[in-house]
Parts: C-alpha cells; structure tokens; sequence
C-alpha cells in the first residue's frame, strides 16, 4: 500500500509511505512487470528499517528489490532542491540508489537512522532530517526552469526566459536536475502524458496535448523512459 501527503515544513515536497508484500524469496522483482518508480525530475530520501538511502534522478524505470523489507518511507523533493540538502551535485547521483552515510558521516547517519527507526512516522522524521540539514524553497532560477520546460515549452525559450544561456543553462541543469535540460523536458513530458492517459483522454490527444508530434512519437518516447508501452504504465 501506497500513501503520500504534502510536505508541511519543506516547500514543494512530498512524503511517502509504502508497505509491501514479499515474495517468497524475499523479493519483489517480478519480470517485466511495471516499474514502481518512473523518471520526474525528482529526488527522494529514503528510509527502510535500519537504513537511510538516497534516490537519485531517473533516466528510465526503476523496480527496486526490496530484499525483504516491507516498509519504506520517503520524503520526495521538488525537482532541483535535493542537491543543497544532500551535499551532492545531482548529476553523480543519477540513475543510483546509495546510503546515506557514503554521503554525510557515517556516526551522524547512524543516529539519524536510529531516530527514524523509533519515530511513529518515519516520513515526518525525514522531514526534520531535511530541515536540519537547511532544506529552503526552491531557487526561482530553478523553479522557473521547471514550470517553463513542464508546460511545454523549448529549452531554448526557457534559457531565454531565465536570463541563462544555453551553456549555463546545461550546467545549472546538471548540478540541480541530475541531466541536462533536454531530458528534463522528456521527463516532464512524459508526466503530463500520464497525467493525461491515466484521466482518460485518448492516446492520439494525449500526445497532442503533452507536446509530442504525434502518437507514435509518445510511444516511442514512452517506451524509451520507462520501458513499457504507455497502456501497460496506465
């Protein structure tokens, strides 16, 4: 079962909870079955019992093993927001899973993690963890960036609208983001899309609304991020 909520301290974000069934050998991983966590432009840090990891940006699908563990909570940042909590530029975080205490001290992590361990809501606390560490509203450069290139628009006309040009754009993308502006905007794409399909407009005006050519290039596009054929994801 999967549970989220708006975060009440940390702008932007989501936390999360997820409780799961493993299988008889512990783990989750079920051949071409649909990815739990799909790219958006976002980062999470996690918990499961004993342990405090670290999701980075997403290129493709990711179906993570569990390993047997059958609770995780999670606290989802705003797109371009987790670098300036975690230490770390985004792009050597991409497509990973690491612990945190590769990251932070390893003697801070592990009372961190005893905390979270003994918390009644383990999202809440990784909250606190996050406002500890300096979490802050998204950067309006950054903020700007996401809601120009999630509306649709070109990375040319975001550079200009954000007063950045196109290489600054890029590095600014790698460093917040994880990927330069181009997959931004495929990322972002492809979330509208979903937002779309899953509502129930047809494919051929999904694709026309989200800003793909036209259907066969949603499919196509679809299928490179996650993996899957857009029917299967809905």
């Amino acid at each position: 079962m999967y549970r989220e909520r708006a975060a009440r301290g940390v702008a932007g974000a989501v936390l999360w909870t997820r409780t799961v069934t493993p299988g008889g050998d512990g783990s989750r991983a079920v051949p071409d079955a649909v990815p739990d966590v799909l790219p958006d432009g976002c980062m999470d840090l996690l918990w499961t019992e004993g342990r405090l990891f670290v999701a980075g940006p997403d290129t493709h699908g990711h179906r993570p093993d569990t390993a047997g563990a059958t609770r995780f909570a999670g606290i989802r940042f705003f797109p371009g927001t987790a670098p300036a909590v975690l230490g770390v530029p985004a792009h050597e975080l991409r497509d990973r899973r690491v612990d945190l205490a590769d990251l932070w001290p390893s003697d801070r992590v592990r009372c961190l993690t005893e905390r979270v361990d003994a918390a009644p809501d383990p999202a809440a606390a990784l909250e606190t963890v996050a406002l500890e560490q300096g979490a802050a509203p998204p950067d309006p450069v950054v903020a700007h960036i996401v809601a120009s290139l999630g509306a649709g628009r070109t990375v040319a006309e975001t550079a200009e609208s954000a007063g950045l040009g196109a290489r600054r754009l890029h590095r600014r993308s790698l460093a917040v983001f994880g990927y330069g502006p181009k997959t931004l905007a495929r990322v972002l794409r492809l979330q509208r899309a979903l937002a779309l399909a899953r509502a129930g407009v047809p494919l051929a005006e999904t694709a026309a609304r989200a800003g793909y050519a036209d259907q066969a290039h949603l499919a196509r596009d679809v299928r490179e991020l996650a993996g899957l054929p857009l029917t299967r994801l809905v």
